[in-house]
């Protein structure tokens, strides 16, 4: 069985980006998507939608692969959705730019070369977006990230605060 690819609405966002964050193939529609859009794109790529809008329920019936959730918040969306899919928070961590989904690249010395100095004396690697021409590297922020995603695979359905 192969891994689940998500498309999330737009009022999703959060919760999109931390299943990029986890390594899932996770698009985010873009503001002001039409349902009907999101229903057509989610069944061409293969993808589950990933919704709290209730009127998007009228596509379930056809072929839509639709997931409705009911929680508000980001963390119980994440519970919601694990315990409808198993997702496994640590399934590939941070190897998708959480920006736009591409997955990432090593990164070559001359694109190091972006990366502030203070970091690189901590770890000196880092990974390249090739679509968004970024330098990511493990900093504060990636040790806060996986404190949460650690807590989500634990069932501890809380965001880290470091």
């Amino acid at each position: 069985m192969s891994e689940p690819r998500f498309l999330c609405d737009e009022m999703l966002q959060r919760l999109g980006r931390w299943l990029r964050a986890a390594g899932y193939d996770t698009v985010i529609a873009k503001s002001g998507s039409e349902d009907y859009a999101l229903v057509t794109q989610a069944n061409a790529e293969n993808r589950w939608l990933i919704t709290r809008d209730r009127h998007m329920a009228r596509f379930r019936n056809g072929k839509g692969r639709i997931v409705l959730l009911k929680a508000n918040e980001t963390t119980n969306l994440a519970a919601e959705l694990s315990a409808r899919f198993r997702i496994d928070w640590l399934h590939q961590p941070f190897t998708r730019c959480l920006d736009c989904n591409t997955p990432l690249l090593p990164a070559t010395p001359a694109q190091l070369y972006r990366v502030p100095q203070s970091a690189l004396a901590i770890a000196r690697e880092g990974w390249y977006c090739p679509t968004c021409d970024k330098v990511l590297w493990r900093g504060s922020h990636v040790r806060r990230m996986r404190h949460t995603l650690e807590n989500f695979a634990r069932g501890e359905w809380r965001i880290a605060a470091d």
